[in-house]
């Protein structure tokens, strides 16, 4: 098991509140180093804000821009590689979103369309829709987007970005990584779905209060209010600990978006949510089709389909997320994806988040051509 993230939230006032970030960035080195001395390892530390049009309200577009490079050259001297500038609520804020993206390469943010008390936001949706094609459009093979996307129904404090944002006093959560957990359990559970259940509550239980003990130790060291973690299955780019494996090790007929895909994606998100730890965010299963080798390699041989995301999201995790779909897909098409997603996380009172990547120049069932070193490529989704 690895820690995915240490994340630390902030509340800023201005932009100007460096010494806030400095602040947050030394905690986080320091928590990174006090989990190492107890054998984890800690794959990244990020920081994360309140909304940002709180801080820079009032300023014009050109000003805003200006703000927010200053907070990115103050990351890259902090060697902070994960800022999230929280999220947008209003269709002007929404649409500087491009700008931002464009002139940044550190920083994250994301857009609110809809949550339990106010229903779905469709001006929201519609100009985030316009976002994730520009932001394709703007960018090589339109990476983008994996800094960007649209939320419904999320609450502060979720460690994984870009959905990450924050709220009052500074404070942290963890994500975890547990594909190799999962696995283990599945293994010895001779495809029976309740012994594997029951043998990843044993195995989540043990792991999982031991991080608490540790992050409590941490808070109480330190000062700093630990928000809990998030048990959300976190991908994995080893195709031993690929979700999609793990599936496949339970599965009786073979590969993962056949049979039996949501009845093991409900049990997952079953256990995630009633482990006895204090638990924040998602906290149910993530799918990210282009973060995960099986994941990716089943969507090669089209054994599930972007409805099918949708279908898995209603019973456990966090929605579509960097889901490949064609550069030339309407923006009415992109927003019906997101008022799908956040009727969903509406309707099911559950967090929920959209992280689109339309390719350009390229067709459903054509490969990506990613060079990062998070993304796999897989063929591009259709979307009808």
């Amino acid at each position: 098991m690895k820690i995915r993230t240490i994340t630390t939230g902030i509340s800023l006032q201005s932009s100007k509140e460096i010494e806030k970030i400095k602040h947050a960035a030394r905690f986080n080195q320091q928590a990174k180093v006090f989990f190492e001395q107890q054998g984890y390892e800690v794959q990244t530390t990020r920081i994360a804000t309140n909304a940002w049009a709180e801080y820079l309200q009032g300023f014009s577009t050109v000003e805003i821009i200006s703000e927010i490079q200053a907070l990115e050259q103050v990351c890259q001297n902090l060697n902070i590689s994960f800022f999230n500038i929280g999220y947008a609520s209003k269709p002007e804020t929404i649409a500087i979103i491009p700008d931002i993206n464009r002139n940044t390469s550190v920083i994250y943010s994301s857009s609110k369309i809809g949550d339990r008390q106010t229903g779905i936001n469709f001006e929201n949706a519609w100009e985030s829709a316009k976002v994730i094609k520009q932001i394709s459009q703007e960018s090589e093979n339109g990476y983008g987007n994996f800094r960007f996307c649209a939320w419904a129904n999320c609450q502060p404090d979720i460690p994984f970005f870009p959905t990450s944002y924050h709220a009052g006093n500074t404070s942290f959560a963890i994500g975890l990584e547990l594909g190799n957990l999962v696995t283990q359990a599945f293994i010895h559970a001779n495809k029976n779905m309740q012994v594997a259940e029951n043998n990843l509550q044993l195995l989540l239980e043990v792991e999982l209060n031991k991080i608490a003990a540790i992050a409590e130790k941490i808070s109480d060291k330190f000062d700093i209010a630990y928000r809990g973690i998030d048990t959300s299955l976190t991908p994995s780019l080893d195709k031993e600990n690929s979700i999609a494996v793990a599936y496949e090790i339970l599965l009786m007929n073979g590969k993962f978006g056949n049979q039996g895909t949501l009845a093991i994606s409900g049990m997952l998100t079953r256990v995630l949510k009633s482990v006895s730890v204090k638990i924040c965010g998602y906290s149910g299963l993530m799918l990210p089709v282009c973060e995960d080798v099986g994941l990716a390699a089943r969507a090669n041989e089209q054994t599930y389909n972007i409805t099918n995301l949708l279908l898995y999201s209603a019973v456990c995790g966090c929605g579509l997320d960097t889901v490949p779909i064609p550069g030339d897909i309407t923006t009415e098409k992109i927003a019906a994806l997101l008022i799908d997603m956040a009727t969903l996380a509406i309707k099911l009172d559950k967090p929920l988040s959209a992280r689109l990547f339309p390719i350009p120049g390229k067709k459903a069932g054509e490969m990506t051509a990613f060079t990062s070193p998070y993304l796999v490529d897989c063929k591009i989704f259709t979307v009808d």
